[in-house]
C-alpha cells in the first residue's frame, strides 16, 4: 500500500480518514493568490462569504468624542439663544409698560395741578366780565394764562358754539326761531381740557330751535272802579 493510500484510504478498525484542506490564500509553491471560488474556512472553523468587496470595504460611521462634544455644544448654544430671545422680548414688553405707566403718572400729576388753578382762572374770567381786568392785574393774568396754555390746558365754551353734551353742561334752556341747532347763548363757567382729556365741562345756557318763548302774562288787576262802587252799594 502506498503512502497516499495510507493517508486517504480506509484505516484499520473502520475509522474515517482524516481530510486535510489547505486553506492558505497564497500558494506556497507559486506565491500567487489562490482562487477559492467560494467559501473559505475561517480561523474559527466556520465558513464565511466575503460578499461584495465594496460593501466589505465600506467604512462604519462612528461618532468620535469631538463630534459628540460639538453636537452637545451646538444644542446648548441653541437653547441659550432661545432663552436670550425670550428674555429680550420680556424686557422690551416691561420697558413699554413702565414707559406707559410713567407717562400716565405725569399726565395725572399735571392734570391735578392744573385743576387746582381753575379757580384762579374763574376769578380772572369774572374780573374780565365786570371790566376789572386792567393794568398790572391784566398783565399777570395774561402771563398766567399763557403758562397754563403752554402746559396743555385749553379753554372752551363760548357764546355761539354748538351745544355738545360731552363738553357742555346745560343749566338753562330756551327756544328761538333765530337758531337752527342747539346753540350756547350764555356761558356761566368756561370748560377746560388737557390734550384729549376733559378736565371740566363748561356750564352754559342753551337755546334750541323753535318758537320764541312768549313773555309772561301780566298779573290780573284786583278789580275795577265799578266793582269797588258796587261793593260799597252792597254794604
Amino acid at each position: 500500500m502506498s503512502s497516499s493510500e495510507d493517508s486517504h484510504g480506509p484505516r484499520a478498525g473502520g475509522e474515517e480518514p482524516v481530510v486535510i484542506n489547505d486553506n492558505r490564500r497564497i500558494d506556497p509553491e507559486t506565491g500567487e493568490v489562490r482562487s477559492s471560488g467560494g467559501f473559505f474556512s475561517s480561523p474559527f472553523g466556520r465558513k464565511s462569504d466575503p460578499g461584495n468587496p465594496e460593501e466589505a470595504l465600506q467604512p462604519i460611521s462612528v461618532q468620535t468624542d469631538e463630534e459628540l462634544a460639538l453636537e452637545a455644544a451646538q444644542q446648548e448654544a441653541a437653547e441659550r439663544t432661545s432663552d436670550l430671545q425670550r428674555v429680550t422680548a420680556e424686557y422690551a414688553n416691561y420697558r413699554k409698560r413702565v414707559d406707559r405707566d410713567r407717562e400716565l403718572v405725569v399726565k395725572n400729576a399735571r392734570a391735578s395741578v392744573l385743576t387746582e388753578m381753575l379757580t384762579v382762572m374763574d376769578d380772572i374770567d369774572n374780573a374780565d366780565r365786570h371790566g376789572d381786568l386792567t393794568g398790572a392785574f391784566k398783565a399777570v393774568a395774561d402771563r398766567l394764562t399763557g403758562v397754563l396754555t403752554k402746559a396743555g390746558l385749553t379753554q372752551f365754551g363760548a357764546v355761539g358754539d354748538e351745544f355738545d353734551p360731552a363738553l357742555h353742561e346745560a343749566v338753562q334752556f330756551a327756544t328761538s326761531a333765530d337758531v337752527a341747532v342747539q346753540t350756547v347763548t350764555t356761558v356761566m363757567r368756561h370748560g377746560y381740557s388737557l390734550g384729549d382729556r376733559l378736565v371740566r365741562p363748561a356750564v352754559v345756557g342753551v337755546t334750541g330751535p323753535g318758537e320764541d318763548d312768549a313773555p309772561a302774562a301780566p298779573d290780573a288787576e284786583v278789580g275795577s272802579d265799578e266793582d269797588v262802587v258796587d261793593a260799597e252799594i252792597v254794604e
